[in-house]
């Protein structure tokens, strides 16, 4: 009864209140409530009411690495899935999700689209190439793990022959960008289910990550008049200088509507987020800065490959940084990584270099919203902790999987356990469209998930009450007296107020783990122009009290590790509150976002030891804390 009266709520996103006699409504009283409105408050409503679910990046077999480490499942699977169907995983186990997606991108990558399916089949052309046969004999004997893995290293570096190197003016090229329209248009269906047209541009220098999801607005009649844009040349460029040309072009030629959204950047080796020069030695300018800011307007801070938030190193202050990171090395591990790389990388410094280039160049490049997303390569858009099937085919359910080594060689070592089960993308819009989740995700109105489908909403302004928030619907009162995540407050605006108050809360997911608390993330620059943060507890649950350092004490753990279970005795099914920073100085620029934290629940690892009736790897976490990451609300002086 109680998850059914949370999920009514989810729905319209109004906090629940006690039942009370209703009596009899004065006249005085309707007028003063409700001067100038309709006595209903939803009347006219123009914003969004619920969060919608979805994933902006995700491959099928299509994607050269994908096919060759397993994955069988096309187009249509991939759809079905998101869509709610159940669905046979590549390797024959049944797979589906606990309730469908809002909204999908399917995001192969931009190179090589078609080779895989011609070194499946063995076509005349790969097999007169001395790797391709190799390949196609190994992929024949089940070798495909390790074909992957060369594969991938090999287009690393730069190193895959010409005769396997598929570009955009090939017939096959063309032939498959076909078919991911087709099958965007197919199963896009309007108010119900959206899905987009889009891929992934495929950057890697030297093996540092680089890639970006390229989400269109459009539908085929637009998006068909140009193939992708790929990372080879002559036809493409590593150079995200040069995807923002082709953006632009694309824009100008059809009259359409791209944006494109940075993949996690914990591979990148430190030039996801360059703050002097890019990876090629070319400082940054003002068209660098100018062209990041119009055309990435979201991050990817969450997904399979580890959590992009924050990390202990550059936050040793955050009781919360250290959560699934993968800081071993680059993408196939062929430079080890470093402690000076680490501030290109995560989001929050990412966030804060933004302000030194904005005060050097006057744009800020970084300011982007939060969203998360899978980067699954099995077609199976899961990011649930007990219904996880892996990054690949290879790390699908098996007794073994948590075992095997991913990658290994004399820089580090990332083992099967290390996988994470995250991430999702929460979109306020008001329609289940193209157009209006691609318009929210432009305006920054999104947060990310690392699985748990919470609902968070963060308003910030300079005139919250604590009445707004008591209203049980505090929706209006953020949309009419401040701006949602994603939006600016100017010192111009805050009049008799000392400080911005931010409205933040939160609903668990109704069949997640209760909430442990809220958190405001703030950071800033400072006169001599360096770098600061701060993270504060500004509600949790239960009646735990800060120490004498300010310190929240931790909410518990109900984890049964045994028998992959959990209690939710402990936190709250909502947190809400408001907040004023106490620290304000109107004279700093500053940004601030919130996170909320569960409580401890099993992470897939404990399922894995429970159903299989195996042992969980010594180093391997056995339970964790889901968390969503809001897009920041971004102060700015008066001028």
């Amino acid at each position: 009864m109680k998850n059914l009266i949370l999920s009514l709520f989810l729905a319209s996103f109004v906090l629940p209140s006690f039942a009370q006699d209703a009596g009899k409504p004065s006249k005085e009283a309707l007028s003063k409530a409700y001067k100038g409105k309709a006595y209903s408050p939803y009347a006219g409503r123009k914003f969004p009411s619920r969060p919608l679910w979805g994933d902006s990046h995700l491959h099928t077999s299509i994607s050269f690495d994908a096919g060759a480490f397993g994955n069988r499942l096309g187009l249509d699977a991939a759809y079905q899935f998101a869509r709610g169907d159940e669905v046979i995983a590549s390797t024959g186990i049944p797979a589906k999700l606990s309730r469908p997606l809002d909204w999908l991108v399917v995001a192969d990558h931009s190179d090589n689209m078609g080779m895989f399916t011609d070194l499946l089949n063995g076509e005349a052309n790969i097999l007169a190439d001395p790797k391709g046969k190799d390949w196609y004999e190994r992929l024949q004997a089940g070798d495909g793990v390790n074909v992957a893995l060369e594969l991938i290293g090999d287009f690393s570096q730069g190193k895959l022959p010409k005769a396997l190197t598929y570009g955009p003016d090939t017939a096959p090229y063309k032939t498959v960008w076909k078919e991911i329209v087709d099958a965007a248009e197919k199963y896009n269906d309007p108010g119900t289910f959206t899905a987009f047209i889009g891929y992934e541009w495929t950057s890697l220098i030297k093996g540092n990550n680089m890639h970006r999801v390229v989400m269109y607005r459009d539908d085929a009649s637009k998006a068909s008049q140009m193939v992708p844009y790929s990372t080879t040349p002559p036809l493409g460029s590593p150079n995200p200088r040069d995807l923002w040309k082709w953006l632009t072009d694309y824009e100008e030629r059809t009259g359409g509507d791209v944006l494109a959204i940075a993949h996690n950047g914990n591979l990148s080796n430190g030039i996801m987020f360059p703050l002097e020069a890019q990876f090629d030695g070319n400082k940054l300018d003002e068209e660098y800065v100018t062209q990041r800011a119009k055309w990435e307007p979201a991050y990817e801070v969450t997904q399979i490959k580890g959590d992009g938030e924050a990390h202990p190193f550059l936050s040793p202050d955050d009781e919360f940084a250290d959560y699934e990171h993968w800081d071993v090395g680059n993408l196939d591990l062929s430079v080890a990584k470093t402690d000076k790389m680490l501030a290109g990388e995560y989001a929050r410094e990412a966030l804060k270099r933004g302000f030194q280039l904005e005060a050097k160049l006057g744009i800020n490049p970084y300011k982007f919203g939060m969203i998360g997303s899978t980067d699954s390569h099995t077609s199976l858009a899961t990011a649930q902790e007990d219904n996880f099937f892996g990054k690949h085919t290879g790390y699908e359910p098996s007794a073994k999987r948590m075992e095997h080594v991913m990658m290994e060689n004399k820089n580090g070592r990332i083992d099967g356990w290390q996988l994470v089960a995250s991430g999702l993308a929460a979109v306020w819009a008001r329609e289940n469209t193209r157009e209006s989740i691609f318009d929210a995700i432009d305006r920054k109105e999104i947060y990310a998930s690392t699985g748990s489908r919470m609902a968070v909403r963060l308003f910030g302004g300079w005139k919250f009450t604590d009445e707004d928030m008591n209203s049980r619907n505090p929706a209006f009162a953020g949309y009419s007296k401040g701006v949602p995540m994603g939006g600016d407050l100017s010192g111009k605006d805050m009049g008799e107020a000392k400080a911005p108050s931010f409205m933040v809360y939160a609903l668990k997911d109704v069949i997640g783990g209760n909430l442990d608390r809220i958190q405001m993330v703030k950071g800033w620059m400072d006169k001599e122009g360096k770098t600061q943060e701060q993270v504060y507890d500004v509600v949790w649950s239960g009646d735990r009290k800060p120490d004498a350092k300010g310190k929240l004490p931790a909410v518990g753990n109900t984890v049964d590790v045994k028998n992959a279970t959990w209690t939710n005795t402990i936190g709250s099914s909502e947190l809400a509150t408001v907040w004023s920073d106490p620290d304000f100085d109107p004279a700093q620029k500053a940004f601030y976002y919130a996170r909320v934290i569960e409580i401890p629940t099993p992470r897939w690892t404990t399922y894995d030891a429970f159903r299989f009736g195996v042992e969980i790897p010594e180093d391997a976490p056995t339970s964790t804390q889901e968390r969503a990451y809001t897009s920041p609300i971004w102060y700015a002086p008066a001028k």
